[in-house]
């Protein structure tokens, strides 16, 4: 496997355009299964996540193609309704796909997916919600089962806002007969990103946003351009850089609205933020300070997504932190590796406790899941010494040429295979 290594010490410094966002593009990569005409999209991460379900599609009997800056998919020869179990493995976002193809085709074969190990990430609110909608799901031997040929507009009200029950909810009441109002929605950008895509292809799709969306089911849907909006999550863990290495970083391409949980908590931290029209400047005032309490939740909330990188800035604030780790129940496996550097941290349950130390050291670590990753390159970036990040393909998931943006800012880091 992949291995970053990284000199610590470094001042970052500099300008980077973010890149499109990951959790924006899978779901809108699936909903070119609800059109037989071509779909363009621009700005898209270049990711291994991005690249898995494009591999996914191919499988289904999509035609994909690269054109200079662009990404083309036409769908008309897609014929399969069965998941290929390597795939659906390989990559969490995979689940996407259920609601499209069966929308589609009114029939789906699914395996359980795979992604990151941050915990207990179950499907039942997928499949309750596509039972609200006339499907019939079995589940046996590992394998799910829908059976979509009543497919229809129902009411559906979700236990827990999940972004991806909610977008595989749409997508799949986009074409089915009536009216589907889905209750306790997610209400995070890319839901409104997929509206908005869903509505240019002819679509009838509102409220996204809000806690409550309402789909009007058409019998087609047309082609799309779509440029991708910009990653909030990858222009988060570039201001954490900023911080950590007390440096100043400029991200252009970025939409500030969706980035406001995470600047107020680097504010507390001491670093200095100045918000432009489509910019943000990170600069950081010299060791952070304490953070009395992070808890992560559903958007507006802070994002689970952003836990991982803001430990890192904790192990090194002047006091102690508390960070809250609501949505999943063991997102807390960059701990182990940051205790290996040098930190101060104590966990029950579902809190940490951070109580600063001046420096961490380097050492050789693990990525364990994809923001866990991107964490520990953060605390190799102000750490002393050399740090050695194992298993740095799982970092790959969710980010562009991340050392090679690093060391753009001024980072001494390089890649190793």
């Amino acid at each position: 496997m992949a291995k970053l290594i990284i000199n610590g010490g470094s001042r970052l410094e500099g300008e980077i355009a973010v890149q499109g966002a990951k959790n924006a593009a899978l779901p809108v990569l699936a909903a070119a299964l609800l059109t037989d005409e071509p779909v363009i999209i621009y700005n898209w991460p270049a990711i291994s996540d991005v690249y898995h379900m494009l591999s996914i599609l191919e499988h289904i009997g999509a035609y994909v193609g690269f054109e200079k800056d662009r990404l083309v998919i036409d769908t008309r020869r897609a014929l399969r309704w069965e998941m290929p179990d390597k795939l659906a493995k390989e990559i969490r976002s995979s689940i996407f796909m259920m609601g499209p193809i069966l929308a589609r085709f009114r029939m789906a074969r699914f395996t359980y997916p795979g992604g990151c190990e941050i915990g207990n990430r179950p499907i039942d609110l997928h499949l309750k919600g596509l039972r609200s909608l006339g499907v019939n799901v079995t589940e046996t031997g590992g394998h799910i089962m829908c059976e979509g040929r009543r497919l229809k507009g129902g009411d559906v009200h979700l236990d827990y806002p999940s972004v991806g029950a909610t977008e595989n909810l749409m997508m799949a009441a986009a074409l089915a007969p009536g009216r589907t109002v889905i209750r306790n929605a997610a209400r995070e950008p890319e839901i409104i990103e997929l509206q908005n895509v869903i509505n240019q292809m002819g679509g009838d799709v509102n409220g996204a946003g809000t806690s409550t969306v309402v789909i009007e089911g058409k019998s087609r849907l047309g082609g799309f351009t779509y440029r991708c909006m910009p990653d909030r999550i990858a222009a988060g863990t570039y201001m954490m850089a900023a911080v950590v290495t007390d440096g100043k970083i400029t991200l252009k391409n970025v939409i500030p609205e969706h980035l406001f949980a995470i600047t107020s908590k680097i504010r507390e931290a001491g670093a200095k933020v100045d918000i432009y029209d489509d910019a943000v400047t990170v600069t950081g005032q010299g060791r952070p300070k304490e953070m009395h309490l992070i808890e992560t939740g559903p958007y507006p909330g802070f994002p689970t997504d952003m836990q991982a990188q803001m430990c890192t800035a904790a192990c090194i604030a002047k006091g102690t932190s508390i960070i809250v780790e609501s949505v999943f129940d063991n997102r807390f496996k960059h701990v182990p590796e940051l205790q290996r550097m040098g930190a101060n941290i104590v966990i029950k349950n579902n809190v940490a406790v951070i109580r600063g130390v001046e420096r961490l050291h380097g050492a050789e670590v693990t990525a364990m899941d994809l923001r866990g990753g991107a964490a520990l390159v953060l605390a190799g970036l102000c750490a002393q010494g050399v740090t050695v990040v194992d298993q740095a393909k799982i970092i790959d998931r969710g980010y562009e040429t991340f050392e090679s943006e690093l060391s753009l800012l001024g980072a001494d880091i390089k890649r190793e295979e």
